[in-house]
């Protein structure tokens, strides 16, 4: 039977280019297959709410209450079918499921690109893999933006009156950019279906053709081996092969990751569509995404509202340029990373962090430039709990904004020089001994 196969498939040909591929064996290495793990769940717990929901904005009777005759209670058909999810037995868990999971998976990318970049597994050859894991971190996060949206409460209406909003600051363009985006003015009726297809096809199908391109093109340049492997055997490849090692220890991986997402996901709630309600034209107060987009929300939120001029007949307005551009630029300068490395040498060996100080520093204070925002996203609570004042918040913020990363790459100077200087005066420990014992 398995020469049948092998004449016809060539399977033979397939254990030796893919099956016996070496993966090293270094926990971080893991990062990505977690995000992977988490797709395959999202995937799967996302075709199973697919099948309770319904895509419309079109108003039905609520049958939980259902109202009068003369006054019946009409919601979006979109709100109420997640009532009867959250009403079906597991329903409630299943949405729970694939909330966390989503926010694993940004979280687990994140921490993927943050180990990428501090040992400097960005470099050539690997540029284009890369650029390919920031596509992923962006339309990651556009696909769950666009989950989040679905069961059309009143925050979610909410939500999508904001990214409306945005998409039609964009000058000249603006207002034909947004109802392309969302199938005319908002709120229209095909809003509910065009983001429902952006979820459920486009988003997914990006995703996972990015994802290919990815590990073909990791089982092609190979991984970046761990220092140890320097130890063990000099520019030669260190690892497990994918069968038989590696696949039973990432289906351990697999079972243990799923089983701590279902047990997080019994203990703690996601967004409650009961408590907000239907769609509204009552506003709620101190509306915000989820983590992975609060720093630009808290961008947009210390950008003076009056900031803007007009261009060529164009407004460029604060909305525009807190929502947009700035995101565009900091995304635009983690697109650079490759390019604005100075070192030319093909990396074989993952690098030390502490031998690159300023790359160190600079992704550190890029990182709390990100956490300074993400807090300025709380602005509001921030003015009402007493610990900033309307009159100094902004201040306060745009001072933190420059200040806090700065001081936090100079911090990373020192720690490094002092890290140094341990080394050396360890090797000249070693040096001493040697001397002596010779």
């Amino acid at each position: 039977m398995n020469q049948w196969l092998d004449e016809r498939l060539h399977i033979s040909r397939l254990n030796d280019k893919f099956l016996r591929k070496a993966f090293p064996v270094h926990h971080s290495f893991f990062l990505g297959e977690i995000t992977l793990f988490s797709l395959i769940i999202l995937i799967l717990t996302g075709i199973l709410l697919a099948l309770s929901y319904e895509p419309s904005n079109s108003l039905v009777v609520n049958s939980f209450d259902p109202g009068t005759a003369d006054a019946p209670n009409l919601i979006p058909a979109a709100y109420h079918s997640a009532l009867k999810i959250n009403a079906q037995p597991f329903g409630d868990m299943l949405r729970r499921i694939h909330h966390w999971t989503a926010n694993i998976m940004v979280a687990a990318s994140v921490i993927h690109m943050m180990r990428v970049y501090f040992t400097g597994a960005f470099k050539k050859p690997r540029e284009i893999n890369w650029w390919i894991g920031m596509l992923l971190l962006i339309f990651a996060a556009l696909t769950a933006v666009t989950g989040y949206v679905l069961p059309y409460d009143n925050y979610a209406y909410q939500t999508l009156k904001v990214i409306y909003s945005i998409a039609a600051s964009i000058p000249w363009v603006g207002e034909w950019v947004a109802q392309a985006a969302f199938a005319g003015k908002f709120p229209g009726d095909g809003v509910i279906p065009r983001v429902y297809g952006y979820h459920i096809m486009l988003l997914p199908g990006i995703l996972l053709g990015l994802t290919a391109a990815h590990m073909l093109i990791m089982i092609k340049q190979k991984h970046t081996q761990p220092q140890y492997a320097k130890r063990i055997a000099y520019k030669k490849i260190v690892g497990v092969p994918l069968m038989t090692q590696q696949t039973p220890i990432m289906l351990m991986l697999t079972l243990l990751f799923a089983g701590i997402v279902v047990l997080f996901s019994a203990f703690i709630p996601v967004h409650p569509v009961e408590y907000f309600g239907p769609p509204s034209t009552t506003p709620i107060e101190n509306i915000k995404p989820d983590w992975y987009l609060l720093w630009v929300f808290g961008a947009l939120a210390i950008i003076p509202g009056d900031l803007g001029f007009s261009l060529l007949g164009g407004d460029i307005n604060s909305e525009f340029l807190g929502a947009i551009v700035l995101p565009t630029l900091i995304l635009g300068l983690m697109f650079a990373v490759p390019m604005l490395d100075r070192s030319r040498e093909n990396l074989y060996y993952a690098e030390n962090p502490t031998n690159h100080p300023v790359r160190l520093g600079l992704g550190v204070g890029f990182m709390m430039l990100l956490i300074v925002w993400s807090v300025a996203g709380y602005k509001p609570e921030l003015i009402s709990a007493g610990i900033l004042s309307n009159t100094n918040a902004n201040t306060v913020l745009w001072i933190a904004t420059f200040l806090l990363p700065a001081l936090s790459f100079f911090a990373v100077q020192g720690i490094v020089r002092g890290i140094r200087s341990l080394r050396e005066a360890d090797a000249r420990d070693r040096a001493t001994f040697q001397a002596a014992d010779d």
